[in-house]
């Protein structure tokens, strides 16, 4: 692949249907992190930038060519987006796995269908997101509609760049809004390659706006008085930073946070099927993710077999090229990544836990980190409760299921929690005991559009995917009319 010729121009912001130069006229630098190398110039939108973008998106909100298109028309707009997402499929996974360092073939046969269909599911909802007329004396009519919220501000992560960007503005599409983006700082290439594409489509102007830039540009999105909602995925201290800033303008906020997924292994659980779940949930996409089963809960009277099995599938899975077919994987993606998940490993050392794989990267180039395993973890030690987001998993042992759901439980964050267990009963009981948004029983990271989708306690609030996902972007009017 011809990587210098694939790469967008990342040096303007996109507003209003065009390509514009920083106010500030300042720039930085993002890095392919599997070679350390520089990958171009790239745009920071500051507040005059963001500003601008306001106004753009609020003239096409109430303008003729978004503001009244129908419904069904927004719903084809919105399908071809995604349809156009699929034909470049293999253009758009390069620049994925060169921004993130993640394999190339899990973004062509991961990433980007999924940002696909998500333009594509919510441009069946374009139409359907009704009112009800409500039962009241004869003398009236009371009926309610679904409206826009308006101008809404996405934040999202570097993990899945296209696929987070897809998941909000897709949505807030569907219900009539209009979107400015901000793209993580690491990996601004597919948003600006997206741009592109509803350029290319006649998406109106100021529909959809892409500032990237760094946390100031961020909080800027966050503090305008003109955004009516944020949608944030990241973090949970940022997450949090986004509800005081919000509370000052009554903003709408949705949040999709930390986690620090369980999986819990019954003595009765398919042991290979386990085993293969287990290891996806954690090192795919290098552990970094949000819903990665970085915690491993193992019933005692299996937990020598379990290890024996686990240990045994991970002998052939190590870092490699992210552009080789055969990679599962990747690279990191930054310095500071890396920086931080060695960090746990070292404190892991310190708290007493026992190394019983990886820990040591091995690459003279590239920010590559091996699967490393954590055995005889203790529950209340850090690398327990502290979101890591690497390929470092902690295994922990229970003895019944009383124990597996006190251990489970006792986190601060609640997005998902894996299942093992061959016992239906069982299985409907901890499930329906996990205090997660997303419980997959004998499965993991089994994610679908037509699903919701986000966490319990400091996980975050307000769910995407399905029917909720569309709501999230609207508000409800009621109107009474006496006849």
């Amino acid at each position: 692949m011809d990587v210098e010729a694939q790469k967008p121009d990342c040096s303007k912001n996109f507003i209003g249907g065009q390509w514009r130069d920083p106010a500030q006229g300042e720039y930085y630098t993002n890095e392919d992190p599997a070679r350390q190398v520089p990958l171009g110039e790239v745009a920071i939108a500051g507040e005059a930038d963001v500003d601008h973008a306001v106004h753009a998106a609020r003239e096409a909100l109430n303008g003729k060519s978004w503001g009244r298109m129908s419904p069904a028309d927004r719903g084809r707009l919105l399908w071809r987006i995604g349809q156009t997402i699929r034909e470049r499929g293999e253009y758009l996974a390069l620049l994925e796995s060169l921004d993130t360092g993640k394999p190339y073939t899990e973004a062509l046969h991961g990433d980007i269908p999924h940002a696909a269909g998500a333009f594509e599911y919510y441009a069946g909802w374009s139409n359907k997101i009704t009112g009800e007329v409500l039962p009241i004396p004869s003398s009236y009519v009371d009926y309610t509609r679904h409206e826009p919220l308006g101008v809404v501000g996405a934040i999202v992560p570097w993990n899945f760049p296209l696929q987070m960007a897809a998941a909000k503005i897709a949505p807030a599409l569907a219900t009539g809004n209009t979107v400015l983006l901000k793209p993580a700082e690491q990996t601004p290439l597919t948003a600006m390659a997206l741009a592109d594409i509803l350029s290319e489509l006649d998406v109106p102007p100021g529909v959809v706006n892409v500032l990237p830039g760094f946390a100031a540009t961020g909080a800027a999105l966050v503090a305008h008085p003109g955004i009516d909602k944020i949608t944030f995925t990241g973090s949970t201290a940022v997450g949090k930073s986004i509800m005081r800033t919000a509370a000052d303008t009554l903003k709408r906020i949705s949040l999709e946070l930390g986690g620090k997924s369980p999986n819990l292994v019954f003595d009765d659980a398919d042991l290979q099927r386990a085993v293969r779940g287990v290891a996806t949930g954690i090192y795919y996409n290098q552990g970094e993710m949000c819903t990665a089963g970085s915690r491993v809960l193992v019933q005692d009277s299996i937990y020598d077999q379990f290890m024996d099995a686990f240990l045994a599938a991970l002998r052939d899975l190590q870092p490699g090229d992210p552009l080789d077919k055969n990679t599962r994987l990747g690279s990191l993606v930054s310095q500071e990544q890396f920086a931080r998940v060695s960090h746990y490993v070292t404190l892991g050392q310190q708290e007493g836990a026992t190394l019983a794989l990886g820990g040591a990267p091995g690459a003279d180039r590239g920010y590559f980190f091996p699967p490393t395993v954590f055995t005889e973890v203790q529950p209340h030690s850090r690398l327990a409760q502290e979101e890591i987001f690497g390929p470092v998993v902690a295994i922990t042992r229970f003895a019944d299921e009383a124990q597996a759901l006190t251990l489970a439980n006792d986190v601060n964050y609640g997005l998902a929690a894996g299942v093992w267990t061959t016992d239906l009963a069982r299985a409907h009981r901890v499930a329906h005991g996990l205090q997660t948004g997303t419980v997959w029983v004998n499965t993991y990271n089994a994610l679908w559009h037509e699903a919701p989708f986000g966490g319990y306690k400091e996980s975050g609030h307000g769910r995407e995917g399905g029917r909720a996902g569309a709501e999230l972007y609207t508000q409800t009017k009621n109107v009474c009319i006496r006849i």
